[in-house]
């Protein structure tokens, strides 16, 4: 267990402490067979797997339960994270996440939390990966997209399969929540663009009008929305309308880093800014709302992430994890 404390206001509604620097913090977005919720973060040579409950899912409880799976040695720094919608804790448990990091290669991570851990490593990317995804259906694929102009999709065993090139660096990526061939790739120079991994050919794109576009999310409750930050801005598409953003609001007065669609209500989303000296801010909007919803400071943040069925959302900072509970 990790030590808990509960504020209210702007500091996190939950705390989890952390023996070190979280680098990378995710929710599965998928269900573990459990009423828990599966989490994994990580940050210099080590991931940590876990299972938190909310008050808010049992009334039993004071502030997060957060209980430890398992902790991994990883030989570097893990700068992003994937679940695998593989991974469950119902009768035998199987784990299966995937790490991107520092030394630009991807790692496959299966585990049965008892004596059986295999580690993958892929290699292919010649720069910096800013982020990784899981194909949600089966989880035999994984996308990755890097510094070096690239969107690569791995099967699980290791092979390369499809390197999309890009005009500027990969920054995001996401895969369509029903169509297994439908690839979102969000490129640095404000380019967003939709894939046919059959014929490899973008179908759709989306543009931001400003660079640099820092980070980009789908919507996977209502796939005809895409969000991002740019500059100081969020920006919305509506991709049956336009290609440019119906709506578009200065948020950071620092840069904006990241966006994040709620798993659990469709209007609501979060951006994160660049961490200042002392603080980062993490700002919850619902669309219709000209103010943010909710704000958040937390010392140095990294890493953002959804609950799948609560409104709430985790950043990772120094040696701990900061959750935000809002209000609907």
């Amino acid at each position: 267990m990790g030590t808990v404390h509960e504020n209210s206001g702007r500091g996190p509604s939950y705390t989890v402490s952390c023996e070190d620097y979280v680098n990378a913090v995710e929710f599965s977005p998928f269900s573990s067979g459990t009423p828990a919720s599966l989490l994994a973060y990580g940050g210099n040579q080590y991931v940590v797997i876990g299972t938190c409950i909310f008050p808010e899912e049992d009334v039993d409880i004071e502030g997060v339960e957060f209980t430890v799976l398992r902790a991994f040695h990883h030989e570097v720094r893990v700068d992003a994270l994937a679940w695998s919608p593989e991974s469950h804790l119902d009768r035998v448990p199987h784990i299966r996440f995937c790490t991107a990091a520092a030394d630009r290669r991807l790692r496959l991570l299966t585990s049965d939390l008892q004596d059986k851990h295999e580690v993958k490593i892929m290699e292919g990317h010649t720069s910096y990966i800013n982020h990784l995804v899981f194909e949600p259906t089966e989880g035999k694929q994984i996308a990755s997209v890097s510094d070096d102009h690239t969107c690569r999709v791995w099967d699980i065993d290791g092979n390369e399969n499809t390197t999309l090139r890009l005009r500027s660096p990969g920054i995001s990526v996401c895969w369509h929540p029903e169509e297994v061939f439908k690839l979102m790739v969000a490129e640095k120079r404000g380019t967003i663009r939709f894939y046919d991994l059959v014929t490899q050919q973008a179908i759709l794109s989306l543009d931001c009008g400003q660079a640099p576009l820092m980070s980009a999310d789908w919507c996977l409750t209502n796939t005809i929305k895409v969000g991002a930050v740019a500059g100081n801005d969020w920006l919305i598409w509506d991709i049956t309308r336009s290609s440019y953003p119906q709506e578009k609001r200065s948020a950071h007065i620092d840069k904006a880093r990241q966006f994040k669609w709620s798993r659990a209500n469709e209007k609501l989303f979060a951006t994160t800014g660049c961490p200042g000296m002392i603080s980062s801010q993490l700002l919850i909007h619902h669309l219709g709302h000209p103010q943010p919803v909710m704000i958040g400071s937390a010392a140095v943040g990294s890493g953002l992430s959804w609950h799948r069925t609560l409104p709430l959302c985790v950043i990772g900072g120094d040696r701990k994890l900061c959750f935000w509970m809002t209000e609907m």
